[in-house]
């Protein structure tokens, strides 16, 4: 026979179906979170901007607005040299060859800029092209 259930298993009953709800809840919201994600990362994976010069021979306006101050200085003297070395960036800006050897690196890590080894020194020229994503 069954015995009758106690205020105290309906409670733990009540408290456990409670616990089921919130956590389907909580699993739909999860993958609406996931689905979401993915569907940004295709979009990112989709949207490809390149650098590319304007017609008076400077740099696309949107490509330096995106970049922080100190190295939009940097993109902006390197376009002015079209190629170069560090030294020759830093005597533009004004800033220490060590500083602008840096930028220049970390321009190369974000895509903009393409580094190439000739002999024992390192040249800096624009990327031809930028890919998000």
């Amino acid at each position: 026979m069954s015995r009758p259930e106690s205020r105290q298993d309906k409670d733990t009953l009540e408290a456990l179906a409670r616990m089921e709800k919130d956590f389907s809840a909580m699993k739909t919201y999860l993958e609406q979170m996931v689905f979401l994600q993915k569907e940004i990362l295709d979009r990112l994976g989709q949207e490809q901007t390149k650098v590319k010069e304007s017609e008076d021979g400077g740099l696309d306006a949107g490509v330096l607005l995106r970049l922080p101050d100190h190295l939009r200085k940097t993109m902006i003297a390197l376009s002015r040299l079209i190629e170069g070395r560090a030294d020759g960036v830093a005597k533009i800006t004004g800033r220490a060859r060590a500083i602008e050897s840096g930028y220049l690196n970390q321009l190369v890590r974000m895509g903009y800029v393409k580094k190439m080894r000739r002999k024992h020194q390192i040249y800096f020229s624009i990327e031809d092209g930028y890919n998000y994503g």
